[in-house]
């Protein structure tokens, strides 16, 4: 796979899942999982833009540390004021949960991409 196309992935890999976290979270308030879906994902989404530029992703998106950590500090932070703003609205409960899921969703596929590189690069040497 080619660096681009590696970058371009990584990318519409975390919208996709910034994307799920509203959907499950619209799930279990709301019946109708697609409506409303754009509102409640656009303020998570634009944050994940700018936790992109922050960090700088396309240089290194699958790490964890130098690019997931900052990647989901802001898509947190950012959608949350982005939500205020927007008068969406918070609630401590909110940020715990969408802090874990969105650190699970963010970082776990990092992790685990670390780890599949791993244990290629082993079989590989042996």
């Amino acid at each position: 796979m080619s660096r681009s196309a590696s970058v371009l992935l990584s990318f519409v890999l975390d919208a996709a899942l910034v994307v799920t976290f509203a959907a499950v979270g619209r799930a279990s308030h709301d019946s109708d999982v697609w409506t409303g879906l754009a509102i409640t994902a656009w303020p998570f989404l634009a944050a994940l833009v700018l936790g992109w530029l922050v960090a700088r992703a396309w240089r290194a998106p699958r790490v964890v540390a130098r690019t997931g950590l900052p990647v989901w500090a802001v898509t947190l932070a950012g959608g949350m004021l982005l939500r205020v703003v927007s008068s969406q609205g918070i609630a401590v409960s909110f940020v715990i949960v969408a802090g874990i899921v969105l650190a699970v969703f963010l970082l776990g596929w990092r992790l685990i991409a670390l780890f599949v590189q791993r244990a290629l690069t082993r079989r590989r040497a042996a």
